[in-house]
């Protein structure tokens, strides 16, 4: 009898078991149906000829060329500078006067560009010329440092002695006026650097340095003027 009725109770819950998971396994069906009905739907808007990324060729100038699936071509004259890139954007009064001054006379290799706008890498840093307008011209504000009136704002660039003084030599040669002329500054102390300012067309101020020992860019000490 006890036999009897244990076999019962376990016929009942295999019984009630599989009824569940035969429903269990309609209900999973259903919503996979259900889900597959829903992708295929989605699948039937989305246009079939967009291509995933495209494919990178060589230009015969043997730099990185790609074709997009926008059919755009273009082509890469730099490379981003290591780690974390600066970006600034600074107004210009024209642009092909900016393409000249920084394509040309400081040798920034030109990116993209639109009728209002162009970039270039400075040294692999993106700066973007925005017109302004053609009444546009930098204020300048003035700090001493050193014995020199620093115009600001100013930007530019930290360089190895020789990058520095390659590059006031090219200035020089196209004839740039210096706002402070090349020159050693804070000599003998932790921040001792060449330093030289000017202007670009529009009147923004470039400072271009070089730091005796590029290790002390950031030493902490208190500059007496």
């Amino acid at each position: 009898m006890v036999f009897s009725r244990v076999s019962v109770a376990a016929l009942s819950a295999f019984s009630c078991f599989a009824r569940e998971s035969g429903c269990a396994r309609r209900v999973v069906s259903s919503r996979l149906a259900k889900r597959s009905l829903v992708s295929k739907a989605n699948r039937s808007f989305l246009p079939l000829n967009i291509p995933r990324g495209g494919d990178a060729v060589e230009s015969s100038s043997g730099e990185s060329k790609r074709h997009l699936s926008s059919k755009i071509d273009y082509v890469k004259h730099a490379n981003p500078a290591p780690g974390s890139p600066f970006h600034l954007a600074l107004p210009v009064h024209d642009l092909e006067v900016a393409k000249e001054f920084y394509g040309n006379v400081l040798g920034c290799a030109e990116g993209r560009s639109s009728e209002k706008w162009q970039d270039y890498s400075l040294n692999g840093h993106q700066i973007v010329c925005h017109w302004a307008g053609n009444d546009y011209r930098c204020t300048d504000y003035y700090n001493p440092v050193d014995g020199d009136e620093i115009p600001v704002p100013h930007f530019g660039l930290a360089m190895t002695e020789e990058e520095f003084h390659a590059l006031a030599d090219r200035l020089k040669k196209a004839g740039i006026n210096f706002i402070v002329e090349p020159h050693l500054r804070f000599k003998g102390q932790p921040g001792e650097q060449w330093t030289m300012f000017f202007k670009d067309p529009s009147g923004n101020n470039l400072e271009f340095k070089a730091m005796t020992n590029i290790e002390n860019l950031f030493a902490k000490y208190n500059v007496v003027d």
